[in-house]
């Protein structure tokens, strides 16, 4: 049997292989770190507070803070109440993006955080667990002549948490509480030039409708968006790496066919893990800067947790076949325990993910964390997301500690070969090692990139240089599971070669009663590999 290109590359081929991907990885972490600008751009908005004076049912006015149909402006609610204009009639008026500025399909995405700037005051203080009711609506248009056409209009709760640092006297009357942020809309794709809030805070005191929640002076408003410089070097990464991933695994899956045995269950899974890549890799996102597709977002969360539980589920059983007698080795069933989890983590993970984008598909002032409820069950997710994926490495760490002290028990039949065999087997046993090493490698990159994706954007200063940290850690991650897929790919395809193919025929005795002594580990298991083979002795001795 030939064997896999892992084992018969020369070792100056081999290291002129990993160089070359060493090189690759390196100029992923630099596209992002030194080309790629900050993955998003956050614009503060201070909304503008715009009178209602023609009440009209019968069409929906749209009111813009500036332009030449600006709207009748108030400076602060003392001109409110000097003129007698009732909270009901005024509208707080939000123009995206800034005079001047254009919005773009290139940003791909818009995440809106709303913030209220509210004074205190002793007869109107802000009770526990207070709710603020927003009647919303957001409008769009291309050029800055066109009439706005509706988008979405909602009527939406959100709870204010805010506190006040000092005493609550009459002399602090007029200090500002500090209030968290609150999320208030996301849309999934950018595909207008302009757009416009109107938000409404309407007040019934008979019902209990906005009354307690303090004397809220202004709206603040954070309009998150993804760069367009980094959309580019991101799309252009995956138009580059979909064909190259596409070749390696049709180049792969074609060599494994051409066996005369059938392909074992390793095999069949490093051919998963490539499609689950290619999967990934396809720049479908193209489309996105011509259609108004906002079902991206949530496309893109799908792949990523196929790919995610793909990539998971490949470094167990990879792990776990090396384990395996020879007479449980070879079957999916047997993971069951261990893939189990992954799959159910990943669906429960989709469930959350739906709960929210998808409603948003309709409901773009939907969030899950407007609620007790939804806040508590979304961060017992992320935490638990967390806890899951740093146990999962140590796991791993365990499974890969199994792996070689199985393989250190195989050596022992090492001694009774020829030198130049030895070495053969000794080095092939360094090169799996060297490449479990690089798995546990690859894992603890990913599990870093979860945690670290969910703080807050910050930057590395190199002398003159600025590291955008997230930009270099998503194209450097995301480089590097591609040149993983492609190196396991590529190592595990079976080579054209044989060993001892170029020793002489007098050493044909020798290999013979060596390959005699070794028979158990070798000639009686199929497998793509030798330590493959040698890792199943146990239920055959």
């Amino acid at each position: 049997m030939a064997g896999a290109i892992i084992e018969n590359m020369s070792t100056k081929k081999l290291v002129i292989v990993g160089v070359t991907l060493l090189l690759f990885q390196a100029l992923a972490f630099m596209v992002g770190g030194l080309i790629a600008p900050s993955p998003t751009t956050a614009v503060h908005y201070l909304a503008t507070k715009c009178v209602d004076t023609v009440k009209s049912q019968q069409e929906t006015k749209w009111f813009m803070p500036w332009g030449p149909n600006q709207c009748d402006k108030l400076q602060s609610f003392d001109d409110a109440m000097a003129k007698r204009i009732e909270a009901n009639d005024i509208v707080f008026a939000v123009h995206i993006p800034l005079p001047k500025k254009e919005m773009s399909p290139w940003f791909q995405f818009m995440l809106v955080i709303l913030q209220f700037d509210i004074a205190f005051k002793m007869y109107n203080q802000i009770e526990e667990g207070a709710m603020v009711n927003i009647e919303v609506g957001l409008a769009y248009r291309d050029d800055t002549v066109s009439p706005w056409t509706e988008m979405a209009r909602s009527f939406e709760q959100r709870r204010l948490n805010c506190s006040f640092t000092t005493a609550k006297t009459v002399e602090n009357e007029g200090r500002h509480y500090e209030c968290d942020l609150l999320p208030f809309m996301e849309l999934g794709s950018v595909a207008h030039k302009y757009y416009l809030l109107n938000i409404r805070l309407p007040v019934n005191e008979r019902k209990k409708i906005n009354v307690k929640i303090g004397e809220i002076k202004d709206i603040r408003l954070v309009s998150i968006h993804q760069n367009g410089g980094f959309t580019k070097v991101w799309f252009a990464m995956k138009t580059f790496l979909t064909p190259s991933i596409l070749i390696i695994m049709i180049w792969y899956w074609r060599r494994i066919s051409l066996m005369s045995r059938p392909p074992v269950l390793l095999e069949k899974v490093i051919l998963a893990l490539g499609i689950s890549m290619t999967f990934i890799n396809i720049p479908v996102e193209w489309f996105s800067i011509g259609f108004n597709w906002t079902w991206m977002l949530l496309f893109g969360d799908i792949r990523q947790g196929i790919f995610y539980s793909m990539l998971l589920s490949f470094w167990i059983i990879f792990c776990g076949e090396h384990l395996m007698d020879q007479t449980e080795r070879n079957r999916f069933s047997v993971y069951w325990k261990q893939v189990g989890p992954i799959v159910f983590g990943s669906f429960c993970l989709f469930i959350f993910d739906m709960c929210e984008r998808g409603v948003q598909l309709t409901n773009p002032f939907y969030s899950i964390w407007a609620s007790d409820v939804g806040t508590e069950l979304a961060m017992a997710f992320i935490i638990v997301a967390g806890i899951c994926a740093c146990l999962y490495f140590l796991f791993l760490c365990f499974m890969v500690y199994q792996v070689f002290r199985n393989i250190s028990g195989k050596r022992t039949s090492l001694p009774a070969m020829t030198k130049a065999r030895r070495l053969h087997y000794e080095g092939l046993i360094f090169r799996f090692k060297f490449l479990m090493l690089v798995t546990l490698a690859c894992a603890a990159m990913t599990v870093i990139f979860f945690i670290i994706s969910q703080v807050n954007e910050g930057h590395w200063h190199w002398g003159e240089h600025t590291v955008q940290v997230n930009s270099a850690f998503f194209t450097g991650i995301y480089g590097m599971w591609n040149l993983y897929v492609f190196a396991i790919m590529f190592l595990y395809a079976p080579s054209h070669k044989r060993y001892g193919d170029e020793q002489s025929s007098g050493d044909g005795g020798a290999n013979s009663g060596e390959d005699l002594q070794l028979t158990t580990t070798i000639t009686h298991v199929d497998g793509p590999t030798e330590i493959y083979k040698m890792t199943g002795k146990e239920a055959q001795e």
